[in-house]
């Protein structure tokens, strides 16, 4: 087994499961769904709890076939997607440093997807086991390609920025806290 393999198997273990423990963030953490729906609403995003809940599917599914290594290229797309929506919804109007709210994590996750998917998930995937491998600049390109098309397809679809119910910068648990508060709970 060589080390580029491992290297490839830890990349495709911590980058999917930080988007499984994101997406069980959005669906039971802090103000759970609801309250990630009303983030996703604040961020002028329509049907608020849909992207909640398209956010949890995403990353959770993205999660998991990346640890598989499992139409890698396919999962990079989803991540890069997620990260980008984040990055220009969310984070873009806070600048760069991540302490700051800014994108810089969000830029780190979508690069590596990027990377990962131009160096293929390795020896160690379900991908090798079943003969599929897109890698090189076809992997990166469709994970770059397709996360950007799905990004823009679903900004098109459900963003109005003057729809939003909350501040960007409102996290859902904050949100959902202030939710609490209002109705004097």
């Amino acid at each position: 087994m060589e080390a580029a393999d491992i290297a490839l198997l830890l990349v495709r273990l911590v980058l999917g499961g930080t988007l499984i423990a994101h997406g069980v963030n959005h669906w039971v953490g802090g103000g759970r769904i609801e309250g990630t729906g009303r983030w996703f609403g604040g961020l002028g995003l329509r049907h608020g709890k849909l992207q909640a809940w398209l956010s949890v599917v995403t990353e959770i599914g993205a999660g998991v076939l990346l640890i598989a290594g499992l139409l890698t290229p396919l999962a990079c797309a989803a991540v890069v997607s997620v990260m980008l929506v984040a990055g220009l919804l969310a984070h873009r109007p806070n600048g760069f440093f991540v302490f700051r709210d800014g994108y810089e994590y969000v830029l780190v996750l979508a690069l590596v997807a990027i990377a990962l998917a131009m160096l293929g998930p390795g020896d160690l995937s379900l991908d090798r086991v079943v003969g599929f491998e897109i890698s090189g600049w076809a992997g990166g390109g469709a994970a770059a390609g397709v996360g950007a098309a799905g990004t823009a397809l679903l900004l098109a679809l459900f963003w109005r920025p003057d729809s939003g119910e909350l501040a960007p910068q409102d996290s859902s648990a904050e949100s959902a806290d202030r939710e609490l508060e209002r109705e004097g709970l």
